[in-house]
């Protein structure tokens, strides 16, 4: 599988993952088939194994398939830089050297800049690739209650500006 994305990365240097948790994306949840929050679960000096919630890192880090492939991906890869879309905030949320990426996607977008998404967030991606591994990493969060044809627009400005970048 991850022979594919290679492919598509090489063809035109960007990578679109639709959904890495499919399963919760289906079932309306945060955790994946085995209870756990996959952006709880990366290998970060700040991972803790919690009691099982919605927030379960798991038993240990990198313990779920999904994210053993984004790791083994990105390590592969080598990105400039990541951009995650996630709800409800309407917020633009960076980690590592992405600030200067976050206020270009703020002017497109209209959200504010909120470098701490304000909980602790132990065994993120965030931390893990953007604080950890010094990869600007920027967690777009879209707001849920707009209708997804109002997104498209911006959305695809900010693409456009990444790969001008």
């Amino acid at each position: 599988m991850i022979e594919e994305y290679l492919k598509k990365y090489s063809e035109t240097n960007l990578l679109f993952i639709p959904c890495l948790n499919e399963y919760g994306f289906k079932n309306n949840i945060r955790v994946n088939e085995n209870g756990v929050d996959l952006n709880r679960n990366f290998p970060t000096k700040n991972w803790e194994k919690t009691e099982k919630n919605n927030f379960y890192g798991g038993e240990e880090p990198a313990s779920e398939i999904q994210t053993k492939f984004l790791i083994n991906l990105i390590e592969e890869i080598k990105p400039k830089l990541i951009l995650t879309l996630h709800a409800p905030y309407k917020v633009v949320n960076y980690d590592g050297p992405a600030e200067e990426f976050a206020k270009k996607i703020s002017e497109i977008i209209g959200y504010p800049i909120e470098p701490s998404i304000g909980y602790p967030t132990p065994g993120s991606f965030g931390t893990w690739a953007g604080i950890e591994r010094r990869i600007p990493t920027i967690t777009l969060e879209l707001d849920e209650e707009i209708d997804v044809e109002e997104l498209k627009e911006p959305v695809f400005e900010i693409f456009k500006m990444l790969e001008n970048n």
